[in-house]
């Protein structure tokens, strides 16, 4: 028996439906970003600048920022530096001895936040 009229499913209008994909977002770009997504996407052969975008984006969510380490060198002039400060702002009428133990204790820090200090190493136990 031949289909019924009713039986044949009717073409909707309109655009097609996105089938289940997630919320899209516009973002504008400088023609400078422009080259150097382009530049990328040459690089690591990615075929589309859509895609480039969320990769890029992934691989910016998923690192993790290195906290900066001071090096000695750095640590060292910075300190020198402070000390040469210090110097000038003593009080004068302190003994020599009184002014060289202000300055330690200034330069060290507080007990409390010596150990969290990251230019100096752990002390040993």
């Amino acid at each position: 028996m031949a289909k019924s009229i009713r039986d044949i499913p009717k073409k909707q209008r309109g655009r097609p439906s996105t089938g289940g994909r997630r919320e899209g977002v516009m973002v504008r770009l400088e023609p400078v970003q422009f080259e150097a997504l382009d530049d990328w996407i040459k690089k690591h052969h990615v075929e589309s600048r859509p895609e480039a975008i969320r990769r890029l984006v992934e691989l910016g969510l998923t690192m993790k920022a290195r906290p900066t380490q001071i090096t000695p060198a750095k640590a060292e002039r910075a300190a020198a530096a402070a000390g040469k400060q210090l110097d000038q702002l003593a009080d004068k009428s302190a003994s020599v001895e009184e002014q060289a133990s202000r300055k330690r204790r200034l330069l060290k820090g507080p007990e409390e936040f010596q150990n969290v200090r990251i230019d100096r190493p752990a002390k040993k136990k």
